[in-house]
């Protein structure tokens, strides 16, 4: 297991001016210096829904005393999903917009599954509120000779098998009823089309000029090992990083290798 690291970047102090205003007295000029070393996190859940990635989150945040933010893409686990969202680069826009409104900087994007190919997307925005990111098991490139697996007609118990180096450690599916696909599905693939993949995104990646680190759980049998790397390879600044005993969900199989592993790159 990796050593302990300091939580959070070192930014630069700031020296800010607030007016501030008290009852009594009426406003107040108050000059403060902010040196808040809480490095930011942005986890992005992939198909499975968030809860694909609570169980990461509190660890993330308990271990390095950081601020964890894990939002439901639109669409998923019963929100409501604006219908001018139709790609995933319209919901890596959105998500942009959502650090503007927090006001939060030097944010390190972490995605599994679509998850990833969304932090992709965020990272070709160009946002200097993004530091860097992590791909955890990604989709959304298109690998000659390891393609992603078709799981169209799949039951859960085949899709558990290709997703788990342990298919006892599979989540319990939240939607039960009915015939089909469930709604977090349909919300999916109104984000990635059918084939859950885009021809342009790989060559795509070339223009993300800050450091990524792709994580790859090797019992994956929905995206390869190989496919990860070929994630690595086409992005600029990468390093990539294999997890045994791990399949396409290392956050619920292997947490505490998959922080050790995000604690490792980080210390380098």
């Amino acid at each position: 297991m990796s050593k302990p690291i300091a939580a959070g970047s070192l930014r630069p102090t700031r020296t800010e001016t607030a007016t501030v205003h008290v009852s009594s007295l009426g406003p107040v000029d108050v000059t403060v210096q902010d040196r808040d070393r809480t490095r930011p996190y942005l986890l992005l859940h992939g198909g499975g829904g968030p809860a694909t990635m609570a169980g990461f989150a509190d660890l993330l945040a308990e271990r390095t005393h950081s601020r964890v933010f894990l939002p439901t893409h639109p669409g998923f686990d019963g929100t409501p999903r604006n219908t001018a969202l139709t790609s995933v680069s319209d919901l890596a826009k959105a998500y942009i917009a959502m650090l503007d409104t927090l006001d939060v900087s030097d944010v390190t994007v972490i995605g599994n599954s679509f998850g990833g190919w969304l932090a992709a997307e965020i990272a070709l925005q160009g946002s200097p509120r993004v530091s860097g990111g992590v791909i955890i098991n990604g989709i959304g490139i298109e690998v000659d000779g390891s393609p992603m697996a078709d799981l169209r007609g799949l039951t859960p118990a085949e899709l558990h098998t290709r997703s788990f180096h342990d298919p006892r450690k599979a989540p319990t599916p939240t939607h039960t009823g009915g015939k089909g696909p469930g709604p977090d599905v349909a919300a999916l693939v109104s984000y990635t089309g059918l084939t859950m993949s885009d021809p342009t995104l790989a060559k795509r990646l070339a223009d993300i000029h800050i450091p990524f680190h792709v994580v790859w759980g090797e019992s994956d049998r929905i995206v390869t090992t190989e496919y990860g790397r070929a994630y690595a390879r086409a992005l600029p600044i990468a390093a990539f990083t294999p997890l045994p005993r791990a399949g396409h969900m290392p956050q619920i199989e292997t947490p505490e290798e998959l922080l050790g592993a995000l604690l490792d790159i980080g210390d380098r």
